[in-house]
């Protein structure tokens, strides 16, 4: 049974993901009942967004805990961590959980067990109160733009740039979002749009180059859009394609905002220059998957056959164009 309504959760050392995969064309669960599982979940973005990667990597190092041997207890659990950390580079709640959880578990499984809970537990109340705070910047009638997927989706539960936009709809403003499609994974169009759906919050999905245009004719308000991972001067990497909104936001005076839990920012990178950019499959740009006609859905090639293809997962925005960071415990500014 699904814990409340939560994108990940465990029982002992099962854990259990909505599998964004098919969304939102199906609504199935996905069961891992080994660490190995539920790093290949990661990796095949089966659970994505850092707040739900983080929670995910801190339940895989759990089962490696529970599955280590006795005779080759330490060395087991210090592969398991390697393997695990080596999923999605980019993504620093994930290297926070896993560390977290490793170092309980040197003691014992059941260490591993409350702490990989507990960050699940502060991840979704860190949505909450982002919520809430960023609430506080939404005006009624605002237009809002978003970038990919950084809702309950993506953040265990609340989420974090769908949070506040949630909160004010809740709280009776009339808000409007625009939904970018995100290409290549098309997040945006697939999940953040099903999630708005489900919260009742009005909204359209719109193509990836149409946010200049919008911009230009004054149809935007506000940018709110996660983070992956946040250098220690304010540089954020998050999903390819955030940096021109960021660029595109400054030139039209458009406060361009990052929402994000504590766990996402790395004092251990000095500038965004030195994040770690992932790269995937060039499948992913030359492929689309969608539900035909007869709700099959299927994966078809878009892209000329002797045509390759060059996927890096996210970019990097310099912090000059990002006004503010929404932070569960307030508004951050690097000014």
């Amino acid at each position: 049974m699904q814990k409340q309504n939560r994108a990940v959760w465990a029982e002992k050392n099962i854990v259990y993901l909505i599998d964004q995969t098919k969304l939102p064309f199906k609504e199935e669960i996905f069961i891992s009942d080994n660490y190995k599982k539920t790093c290949e979940a990661i990796v095949t973005m089966i659970t994505r967004g850092a707040g739900s990667i983080g929670a995910t990597a801190g339940f895989a190092m759990m089962q490696a805990s529970y599955e280590a041997p006795k005779e080759n207890y330490n060395n087991f659990l210090l592969e398991a961590k390697k393997e695990i950390e080596a999923t999605r580079p980019t993504a620093q709640d994930l290297f926070s959980a896993v560390k977290r959880v490793y170092n309980k578990a040197l003691n014992s499984f059941e260490e591993a067990e409350k702490e990989a809970q507990k960050i699940a537990d502060e991840t979704s109340e860190a949505g909450r109160k982002i919520g809430i705070i960023g609430n506080e910047l939404i005006e009624d009638g605002f237009s809002i733009l978003t970038h990919c997927n950084a809702g309950p989706l993506a953040i265990v539960d609340y989420g974090s740039a769908l949070a506040p936009i949630i909160e004010a709809h809740k709280n009776g403003k009339k808000v409007f979002v625009y939904v970018d499609e995100t290409r290549p994974r098309n997040q945006g169009a697939k999940l953040t749009a099903w999630e708005l759906e489900k919260a009742g919050v009005p909204h359209t999905i719109i193509a990836d180059n149409v946010v200049g245009l919008l911009m230009q004719q004054g149809k935007i308000d506000m940018v709110i859009t996660g983070a992956d991972r946040i250098a220690k001067n304010g540089d954020t990497a998050n999903k390819i394609g955030t940096l021109e909104k960021a660029i595109l936001a400054k030139e039209f005076n458009i406060p361009f905002y990052i929402a994000a839990p504590m766990s996402t920012f790395d004092d251990n990178i000095l500038e965004g220059k030195d994040i770690p950019i992932e790269e995937r499959s060039e499948d992913e740009v030359l492929y689309i998957s969608g539900e035909d006609a007869e709700g099959i859905i299927r994966k078809i090639r878009i892209a000329s056959p002797n045509s390759g293809a060059y996927n890096p997962a996210f970019d990097v925005t310099p912090v000059k164009y990002i006004t503010g960071f929404i932070t569960p415990d307030a508004v951050l500014s690097f000014d």
